[in-house]
């Protein structure tokens, strides 16, 4: 669990740059792609817009594209609100038991500060609905 807080924490980091550099006020893509510039530039492996399948008792269900999938094992889900809600942390946590991953962030570059809450997974690995395989995303693009 170590390695996975290192590596939000990472991530995190680059977020403060995007959001120390830009601001508030803009749509999500352009942080998206801030972001994107980040993360290559501090060598963290990741994909953009990964298209992951959503699974329910062993059954695809769906498609769900998540914003950034890194290192193959956190999902991280932007957005550009004033202010984050219960809901946006609920479809955080969503999302990971869907694709059976462990830990996820959620980040708001909407507010005058840089908000961000780790998001886990209390069903990881017990496999009753989660993504039975994650294609790789061991590339930055």
């Amino acid at each position: 669990m170590g390695e996975l807080r290192a590596l939000t924490g990472r991530i995190i980091g680059c977020a403060m740059a995007v959001h120390s550099g830009l601001g508030n006020g803009f749509r999500e893509i352009i942080y998206q792609s801030a972001l994107e510039m980040e993360m290559e530039d501090a060598g963290i492996c990741f994909s953009r817009e990964h298209e992951m399948p959503v699974f329910y008792k062993g059954r695809q269900i769906g498609l769900r594209r998540v914003d950034f999938l890194v290192e193959d094992v956190i999902c991280v889900e932007l957005k550009a609100v004033v202010e984050l809600t219960d809901a946006h942390l609920a479809q955080a946590k969503n999302y990971l038991e869907a694709y059976d991953l462990n830990v996820g962030l959620l980040i708001n570059f909407g507010a005058k500060s840089l908000e961000f809450k780790r998001a886990y997974n209390r069903k990881f690995k017990q496999q009753t609905q989660g993504n039975p395989s994650i294609p790789s995303s061991r590339q930055s693009r």
